[in-house]
């Protein structure tokens, strides 16, 4: 009797209970319903996000922006994904009113015990938390929560929600949503994750920073574990794809990694988004697709670079670039150490070291990752008499010292090495269309922004002779045509003189057209330049579209005194690839905003037509039938042999002091252009040239751009024949004997 007893007055303080937490949820519903935001942010949504910059064939090139984040609607959201969320955050998403009882139970009790609710909520609720409330957690809070998730629940549809839910939550590395996610943690779009990838993605939500996969690979693993079993507990998955899942092993990302290196490409579509949208650009998500091709860029990137270490490999040590004082206490030193490298510039290859013991055969040091290494041997080349004692002590290697390593160029260890001085550039085009196929602005755009391609006003040296050759042909002269190979004196009117020479520092005498670009000979190009009179050759250069008014007006135009750009140069000797066109090199393909409506295209190419043309069809020929002579047998035969083909000309230009290298080329299907100097002009070193410093950079990319390319025959071109030496001539002067000639008293064969 006295146990029913209890047992009723029991169940009536218990319903008592309950009836006054549902009065007092009632009430407190009511009163914090009257101050509830408006709904519009998630029935409109418009996510901040960042500018997209992208190769043609879809790799992420960069993103500017606060926040990384790029929408993705729901029908294009894999299903793998929208189930491994649900299983791990919300089984019960599809069935459930948005309020998860459970958690607001608990609300009303930590409220009324003056505890902190803990507990899940349903991803509406999330949705609700994310768009409209703060993050801490207190009964108010979580009532709120519940009522704007409810009313989220009544005004959009449930993949609408889920929808809200995948673009913004936040998952750590400054990425919010689940595709920006997938490219900071696997360079990845959403479709391509594998079920694996998909499961630690899935399991970000709850703490971003605790199962980071980059911070914290071993808890993110065991959060990866945690959906898998679930989507397996669920049926939502087989137990082969389950055991398969935990048996892949994952690439993340580090901080950072670039798949492609596309820095200058990236800054000069943001320029154009910027001058056409203006802020916008930064937050709504826009994304540009460029011409760059992900393979070529890569290609480019790794020729500059091996190009501008070659040339840095020759110059002397000049020291470390800086040093720290480190206590004697071994960890004290580490720690030292890498406080110290936190605050440097690290690069992938060249990559950033402090001291940590030194002896004249062998350094110990520390990386900028962590990492202890050691050299000795070879590697030590570099700093051999900085190690002895030898030389200024600001050239000195000791403990403390911070210095650059590379890997060893055989393979195997470490060497010593330096940041170089000098710098360069790199841009291949495709001749039909004009689409930029690679552009590399320098070596390091985050230690130098300027964009070399496109900024750099430089001397062309030798690589414009092709032009004075071509306007030459106009005038009669044939690759077979006798130019005189001599001294050449010219006085300036105040005194002095001009004197050139060749760089061969040899004189030939008379010398036919095509022995003399192949050899590339200055006394030839003058003479020519002085025959056909410099006006006529800058405005011959004018057609190729190099820009006159940058073109001297004196004989040195002949040697390339004026200034292109390397971008300008590609365009010109397009016109050679092309058969004679004009074409306009072109970056910008496509933008679109963040739901993939188009806001620009560039027009499809115009036809190759005679409309277009600039240069005669026959001119264009016979110039490029010489300019293959160039890299058969003269200053740039490396290219026949190294990459054993035909369809390949260009010119190498090296300027007075070699202060600029270059070589200009191409096949008719890609134009490239690799330059090489420094920013402020000065010698690259005595006997360097284009045909030693630029040329390698020109071949190791044609080399991957015409993998598998066959041969291209040219078609010749009407108004052609043959001579009896069996040069090609103008058809017109086939029969010309002698051939045409130029001396110092006479014009181009008198035309």
């Amino acid at each position: 009797m006295i146990r029913r007893s209890w047992l009723r007055r029991s169940l009536i303080a218990t319903g008592g209970l309950l009836l006054a937490g549902v009065a007092t949820l009632a009430g407190m519903a009511a009163w914090y319903g009257r101050d509830l935001p408006t709904l519009e942010p998630v029935t409109d949504y418009r996510p901040v996000q960042s500018l997209q910059v992208y190769t043609a064939d879809g790799v992420e090139i960069a993103q500017f922006g606060a926040e990384r984040r790029q929408f993705v609607p729901i029908g294009q959201t894999p299903p793998a994904l929208q189930r491994a969320v649900l299983a791990i955050e919300d089984t019960g998403f599809h069935e459930h009113a948005g309020i998860s009882w459970r958690g607001l139970a608990r609300a009303f009790v930590a409220n009324a015990t003056g505890g902190m609710p803990q507990g899940a909520s349903t991803i509406t609720q999330q949705v609700a938390r994310t768009f409209f409330l703060t993050k801490r957690r207190t009964a108010e809070r979580k009532i709120k929560e519940a009522l704007l998730a409810w009313r989220i629940e009544q005004q959009l549809t449930k993949p609408q929600i889920l929808e809200l839910y995948l673009n913004q939550i936040y998952l750590g590395q400054r990425s919010y949503g689940f595709a920006a996610a997938a490219q900071t943690y696997f360079g990845k779009p959403l479709d391509a994750l594998t079920l694996a990838e998909t499961a630690m993605l899935a399991g970000l939500p709850q703490n971003p920073i605790y199962a980071n996969p980059i911070s914290n690979p071993a808890r993110a693993q065991r959060r990866q574990k945690m959906v898998l079993d679930r989507l397996l507990k669920l049926g939502w998955i087989e137990p082969t794809e389950h055991a398969a899942a935990l048996r892949e092993k994952l690439a993340v990302r580090k901080p950072q990694q670039v798949d492609v290196h596309a820095e200058h490409v990236a800054e000069m579509a943001r320029r154009a988004v910027v001058e056409r949208f203006g802020d916008k650009a930064y937050t709504e998500g826009l994304r540009v697709v460029t011409s760059i091709v992900a393979a070529d860029q890569r290609a480019a990137h790794e020729a500059l670079r091996d190009a501008v270490l070659a040339h840095e490999r020759k110059q002397p040590w000049r020291g470390p670039e800086d040093d720290v004082d480190l206590p004697a206490d071994a960890l004290a030193a580490e720690r030292v150490a890498a406080q110290a490298l936190k605050e440097l510039h690290d690069d992938d290859d060249l990559r950033l070291a402090v001291v940590m013991q030194a002896t004249p055969r062998r350094l110990e040091l520390l990386l900028a990752g962590g990492e202890a290494i050691t050299v000795e041997g070879d590697g030590l080349r570099l700093v051999q008499s900085a190690l002895a004692g030898k030389g200024p002590s600001k050239l000195a290697v000791r403990r403390g010292a911070i210095v650059r390593v590379a890997r060893h160029e055989a393979g195997a260890g470490w060497a010593v090495v330096q940041w170089p001085l000098a710098d360069g550039a790199f841009v291949a085009l495709d001749p039909l269309s004009g689409r930029v196929r690679a552009l590399v602005g320098g070596y390091d755009f985050n230690r130098q922004p300027f964009n070399h391609v496109t900024q750099a006003w430089r001397q062309p040296g030798s690589a414009f002779k092709p032009f004075v050759y071509s306007a030459a042909m106009e005038r009669g002269v044939m690759p077979d045509s006798l130019v005189d190979d001599t001294p050449v004196v010219i006085a300036d009117g105040s005194g002095r003189e001009w004197a050139p020479k060749n760089s061969d520092g040899t004189f030939d005498g008379p010398i036919t057209l095509r022995q003399a670009l192949a050899r590339s000979k200055n006394m030839v190009s003058i003479r020519l330049t002085q025959a056909l009179g410099v006006a006529t050759v800058r405005d011959w250069a004018a057609r190729y579209g190099l820009d006159r008014e940058r073109q001297p007006d004196n004989l040195t135009l002949a040697l390339g005194a004026g200034s292109t750009t390397p971008l300008q140069l590609a365009g010109a000797y397009s016109v050679l690839a092309n058969g004679g066109y004009k074409v306009d090199p072109l970056l910008v393909l496509r933008i679109t905003d963040a739901r993939g409506r188009v806001l620009h295209e560039a027009p499809p190419p115009p036809p190759l037509d005679e409309s277009r043309r600039v240069v005669p069809a026959r001119n264009v020929y016979v110039t490029t039938e010489l300019m293959g002579e160039v890299t058969r047998s003269g200053t740039a035969a490396a290219v026949q042999v190294q990459l054993g083909r035909s369809d390949l000309y260009g010119k190498t230009g090296t300027t007075n002091g070699a202060v600029d290298a270059w070589f200009a080329g191409f096949q008719p299907g890609v134009v490239a252009v690799a330059w090489i100097g420094h920013d402020e002009p000065r010698s690259l070193g005595v006997g360097e040239s284009g045909g030693g410093l630029a040329l390698p950079a020109w071949i190791a990319y044609m080399r991957h751009a015409l993998a598998g390319v066959p041969e291209v025959a040219r078609e010749v071109p009407e108004g052609l024949a043959r001579a009896e030496g069996g040069d090609w001539r103008y058809a017109e002067w086939a029969e010309t004997v002698p051939v045409p000639h130029v001396y110092d008293d006479a014009a181009p064969n008198g035309r």
